[in-house]
This record gives structure tokens, sequence and C-alpha cells, in this order.
């Protein structure tokens, strides 16, 4: 899809989308006569809720990600906008208390979604006509058999848009079968190419070695066939890498890493602030005062324990639990153990439960934590285990969390051996890489499932 197609679909669904929600509003509004009585808290509705979907629509990318008819993707992220919005319109009755009639709430609700599910099904019937035969695909070969082509040609079996029809190599560098034919030796390709009407050639062979590529790519595009070099970049750094551009010169590094973009960072601390507040504002303004008596009931010292903690970046912070721990001088320096005989009574269940954790939703509203991310650790443990694995203080790349992936997979609590370490961190990398909005309601989620279901390690 061309940047002016591109355009042409975010400003038709974006549009189409708002027209929608409006025009639900105002038919409710008409038809259940509440417009004289009580015109001023519709009307705050009318602008929150527009308000709502643009933020839901911007933080879930419901119509950035339009580089081709992909009804999987369009379709995901339409929900998730939607039940963010749903939250958001119920977050903003909850707080200013309007009187409204849950027949007209659940009325908008119920008519913007089947909306967006009608919409959703037409874009749908759109993609398949796109897919239908080969008139939108194009033809593609492969000069060179190798991992590289091989990785190349997987990305290709899962394209909509090309047709792979086979490689082309030397005999004597074919040493197993392949998934496509190959169809002739390398010199052969831009002429089968012309004869049988391809669209595109991929290199994969390197043209400082083998010069005729060189030929060959001038012959083909005098043919009017693009012809693309696929460089490896494995020649240079061992293992996988990220690509990026800065214009035209590629940029290479060790991972991708989704929260280093500023859009990213802004969604994800978005939600942050949305989800702590309520949690905050449901549970803790009550919470707090029960746990403080109980707490000052069951031993003494303060109510919250306070301890510095790695970061982001390194950077030390303060962070906030329930005391659940006998006053002690190992705080900062010993971990907690099985059966450990500082644990209270009363923390035994908090920490069991998790509720010990809590506090840590108004580091969340400060900034110096998110719900989701690596758990921070004591700051005599990050030095301890920064020697014992170099790959440890990448997970410092992003905030700490309440909550994280390598918790809910079973890697929480006390690390006895170097290989829970390693597990541990591998979670903490793989989050840090693949972060989206999905993923950290998905973590969240697991989070309380475990917490329901019992976790062995919680002590």
């Amino acid at each position: 899809m061309t940047n002016k197609n591109k355009g042409i679909f975010q400003l038709f669904f974006a549009g189409m989308d708002l027209f929608a929600l409006n025009a639900v509003h105002l038919a409710l509004i008409m038809v259940m006569n509440r417009i004289d009585r009580s015109g001023q808290q519709y009307n705050a509705f009318f602008i929150v809720s527009n308000m709502a979907w643009l933020a839901s629509a911007y933080i879930n990318a419901v119509y950035a990600r339009t580089n081709r008819f992909n009804f999987d993707y369009f379709g995901k992220q339409s929900l998730k906008a939607y039940l963010l919005f749903v939250i958001f319109i119920l977050f903003f009755i909850f707080i200013y208390n309007y009187s409204y009639s849950r027949l007209f709430i659940i009325s908008n609700f119920l008519g913007f979604g089947l909306i967006i599910l009608f919409t959703r099904l037409l874009f749908l019937l759109l993609s398949v006509y796109m897919r239908k035969g080969n008139r939108f695909k194009k033809k593609v070969v492969v000069l060179g058999y190798n991992d590289l082509s091989k990785r190349l040609v997987g990305h290709f079996m899962v394209s909509d848009q090309l047709s792979m029809e086979g490689y082309f190599e030397d005999p004597q560098e074919v040493h197993e079968l392949s998934t496509f034919p190959i169809l002739g030796n390398r010199k052969e390709c831009v002429s089968y190419a012309i004869e049988n009407e391809v669209d595109e050639i991929y290199s994969t062979v390197s043209p400082e070695s083998n010069k005729y590529v060189y030929d060959m790519a001038q012959v083909a595009e005098s043919n009017m066939i693009r012809f693309k070099f696929v460089p490896d970049f494995q020649l240079f750094v061992n293992r996988n890498t990220h690509i990026d551009f800065i214009n035209d010169i590629p940029i290479l590094s060790l991972r991708s890493e989704p929260l280093d973009d500023i859009t990213a960072r802004i969604k994800k601390r978005v939600f942050d602030i949305v989800f702590s507040t309520m949690v905050a504002v449901l549970l803790l303004s009550w919470l707090v005062p029960l746990m403080a008596i109980l707490i000052k009931l069951s031993s003494r010292g303060p109510v919250f324990f306070v301890q510095l903690r790695s970061g982001r970046d390194n950077k030390s912070f303060k962070c906030f639990k329930f005391r659940t721990l006998r006053v002690n001088r190992e705080a900062d320096t010993k971990q907690v153990t099985q059966n450990d005989n500082r644990i209270t009574r009363l923390g035994a269940f908090l920490r069991k439960s998790n509720i010990d954790e809590l506090p840590q939703f108004f580091n969340v509203i400060i900034g110096n934590m998110s719900v989701v991310g690596p758990r921070p650790h004591m700051l005599r443990h990050t030095e301890d285990y920064s020697r014992v694995l170099n790959e440890y203080m990448i997970r410092h790349f992003v905030k700490p969390g309440v909550t994280g992936w390598a918790q809910v997979n079973g890697f929480r609590g006390e690390i006895r051996e170097k290989e829970q370490l390693r597990k541990r961190i591998e979670y903490d990398i793989w989050y840090l890489e693949n972060w989206n909005l999905w993923f950290d309601l998905r973590v969240i989620f697991l989070t309380v499932w475990v917490t329901i279901k019992g976790d062995k390690n919680a002590y």
C-alpha cells in the first residue's frame, strides 16, 4: 500500500469510526429524550467519548500499520481499542459520578461496538478479495541458495503479496533438497525472469565476490524487473541483529527495543497512569488504612518497607512495599528464603497473596516503575548478579515492574542457583524485545491467575 493510499485508509476509517460513535450518541439522546433535562452531562459524555476513542485508537495504532491488507492486525487492534475505550468511559463515569441512564450507556457501547464489528467485517471481505488470485501478487525468484535465502523465503511464504517461483544456484553449491525448485544456475536467472514475467529478483549472492551480479542487475532493470540485494549482516555480527535506518544509513543493533521509541513509551506511560490510578482509587484507598492497622498490631515497626532498588538505566529509587518482615539489619543485603524466621504471620499471607507489592502502584504513578516490567532487585543483588551473568544489566534498559513476564512463568522469589537467574534474565530480555500493550495486559491477567492458583515460589 502506497503512502497516499495509506493516508486515505487512515482518514476513511478514522472518520467512519468517529461518525459512527457520534451518530449513535445523538440518536440515543433523541430517542431517549434526555437533551432537555440533563444536556450538560450528556454533552460531557459526548466530548469524553470522542477523546477516549481517539486515545484508544492511537494507543493501539488502529489506523497506523496498514502497509498491506492485513485483517488479523486491524481486527485485533480494533478490538483492543474498543475494550480500552470502554475502560476509559467507565473510569470517567466513576470519577465524575454523573447520573447517566444505564440503558443509555449500555446502548452506546453496544451500538458503537456493532458498527465497529460491521465495518471490520467489510474490511475482511476486502482483504479476501485482494488476496484472490495472483493479479495482486508479485512473482519473485531468489538468486542463491543458502541460509540467508532460506530465511528470506520463509518470510515470502507468509506474505499475501509475493509468489515465490524458485531459486537459482550453481549445482556444486546445492547440498540438500529445497522447499521450492532450483530453476537453473545463477547466470540463467535474468533470462528466466524475462521469459516468465517475473517482477522481482532477490539476490543473496555477494556482488563483491561475484562481479557478474552487477551486470545481471542492469539487464534485469532494463527489462523492467526490479533487482534487489539482500546483505548478510551476520558476516559482520555473528548473532541475530536488528536493523534500523537513519535516512538511508543502516544501523545494526543487537536487539529490537520497542520501548526505545518515544511513541511506545508514551503509550505505556498513559496505560500505567490510568491503570495505577484505578488501583489506587478502587483498592488502595481503603486497603492501605486496613493494612496499617493490621501490620501495627502484628509487629513493631513501620507500615511500609522502603528500600533502594535498581531502576531504569540502573538508577536507584525508593521502592514501596507493605512491611512483611520483623525489623532487622539484614533487610538490605539478605534475600528472603523459605521458612525465613524474619517473616511475620501476617507477612506470610501478604507475600503469598502478593498484597505486599501493591504499594508499588504509587511508584508507578510517581514514574520510577511500570505496571509490567522486570522485577527490581535490591542494589546489593544487582551488583552481585551483574558479575555472574554478562546479560544481567540489559534488563535495566526498561523500567522495573510491579509484575513481570519472568514472574508469571515461575521465576520469582529466592535465587539459589545460577540457572534460575539465567532463566529469569532470559524472560526479562524477551519481554523488552517483544513489548506491546497487549503483552502487558496478558501479563496482568496471568499475574491474577497465578495468584489465585498459588505459586510455590511465593514466600
